[in-house]
């Protein structure tokens, strides 16, 4: 690399032509990165051990018998938090998409790639979980190296079965949890107690998602970062100098150069020891700036400190800082743009609670019948037939009362005497409208029917009633 000052990054920016995995024919490079130790590395294991209980515990936790959490995309029904949610309440998962959408927009304007790092299930899953059994099989980075090249005999053959019937039983304990998350808990002990002839298709699937699991966890692995995710190409557009990233202090390090014993060191603090590629899960140098593939695990961090440490110099050469931060030694100020994505977050966060606080505990759907015209009915009242849907998005079955509220007249169910509502169900008929003729002044008449849950009116409803042409 070439000389620079002590006051400006490296300027070698090679680095960015390439992808850090994959050599100049196009073949794939292989990542051995060493086992990373050190606070950060302590802080990450914590943090999975909450994520893992999260992940594995919340599809068993019930409330009144149901599930907390369920996302049964095949019969279109969602419960969040202990709420059913059914396709009519759709614009709410909207507007919470491109709330999470904005979320991750500022959130990396602000803080970077931490969600990467901390909080995404590839990384947890691959970092935390499949790569430290792989080291309990295979040992640290330099003996999977060597285990790679050597010849297939006895040792290798059981350490590698060892290692893919390990990945397999994990994967496949993952995909059955995404199966909870889907079905329930309940629909999947079906699955597994029952006879397999009875749940072909769904053993057929859950044997898919495992292979694919094991597939990214064993082979793919850091080129889901690097090559598929969208998100490390996202950070391009949303980073800018006063966010928070990984970041190598080059005013501090440069010039590198090994470190001697005893010598006065005139040159800078990075001794080059390249501790913090060999730990780099997708094979980068930090020390060559912001990159796409850099997911801000802090392994590198951990590697540097105790180098540092090791040697007698301050740790935080590589930390979590701005650009702005180590090119002029500022701290971290609140832009215009991170102002404009907090307004805009907030607005949304403000709607997005007031569509769940408003939400009914009943849908209702009355539509006049299409194709029906008015009938005349005895005692000067003329009628129409509308049909109905309501849907209960509770666990309790609800009774239901329709009474008219701008006008006068009679509901009357038809085939029914009363309206009941099962309880995570719906409800469908037909019934008729009498109003008396003399109320009737026009061709489209605007009526409002009021829905009650006993005695509590839950909402009004808004329909038409089709008279005479001028009426009577």
């Amino acid at each position: 690399m070439e000389s620079q000052s002590s006051t400006t990054p490296p300027v070698n920016t090679s680095f960015r032509d390439k992808v850090a995995t994959v050599d100049k024919t196009g073949k794939r490079l292989w990542v051995f990165p060493q086992k990373p130790k050190g606070k950060m590395y302590n802080l990450r294991s914590w943090a999975t051990v909450l994520y893992l209980v999260v992940f594995f515990g919340l599809p068993f936790v019930k409330v009144d018998g149901h599930p907390i959490f369920l996302l049964n995309i095949l019969d279109r029904k969602f419960i969040l938090f202990g709420q059913i949610f059914w396709p009519q309440d759709f614009f709410i998962f909207g507007l919470g998409m491109v709330l999470f959408i904005v979320f991750i927009a500022l959130f990396t304007v602000v803080f970077g790639r931490v969600f990467c790092g901390w909080a995404c299930p590839q990384t947890i899953f691959m970092e935390m979980v499949f790569r430290r059994v792989e080291y309990w099989i295979e040992g640290d980075a330099a003996k999977q190296k060597m285990l790679k090249q050597a010849p297939w005999n006895g040792e290798k053959i059981a350490k590698k079965l060892a290692k893919w019937t390990a990945f397999w039983l994990m994967s496949f304990v993952i995909a059955n949890t995404f199966l909870a998350y889907i079905i329930g808990v309940d629909e999947l002990q079906k699955i597994v107690t029952e006879p397999l002839s009875k749940n072909l298709g769904s053993f057929t699937s859950l044997c898919t998602f495992t292979t694919i699991f094991f597939f990214v966890y064993s082979w793919l692995r850091e080129q889901v970062c690097t090559v598929i995710c969208p998100y490390g190409r996202m950070q391009g557009v949303l980073l800018d100098r006063n966010s928070i990233i990984v970041a190598y202090d080059y005013k501090r390090g440069e010039q590198r150069g090994k470190f001697k014993k005893n010598e006065t060191r005139t040159l800078g603090d990075c001794i080059d020891c390249a501790q913090c590629v060999k730990v780099c899960p997708t094979g980068i140098d930090i020390r060559n700036g912001t990159q796409l593939e850099c997911t801000n695990c802090t392994a590198c961090i951990d590697a540097c400190n105790k180098m540092m440490e090791a040697v007698g110099l301050p740790t935080g050469l590589i930390r979590y800082a701005s650009e702005e931060n180590i090119a002029n030694n500022k701290k971290l100020r609140f832009t215009g743009r991170m102002k404009a994505y907090t307004a805009v977050m907030c607005i949304l966060l403000g709607v997005e609670v007031y569509l769940l606080a408003s939400r009914s505990d009943v849908g209702v759907n009355i539509l006049r019948t299409p194709g029906q015209l008015y009938q005349e009915q005895p005692n000067h009242q003329l009628s129409n037939l509308y049909t109905y849907k309501l849907l209960n998005k509770t666990f309790k079955n609800k009774e239901i009362t329709l009474k008219p509220e701008n006008f006068e007249g009679t509901i009357k169910l038809v085939g029914e005497t009363h309206l009941t509502i099962p309880k995570d169900s719906y409800a469908t008929g037909s019934m008729f409208i009498y109003v008396n003729d003399k109320d009737i002044t026009k061709r489209k008449t605007k009526l409002e029917i009021g829905v009650y849950d006993g005695k509590e009116k839950i909402r009004t409803i808004t329909t038409s009633f089709l008279g005479p042409f001028g009426g009577n």
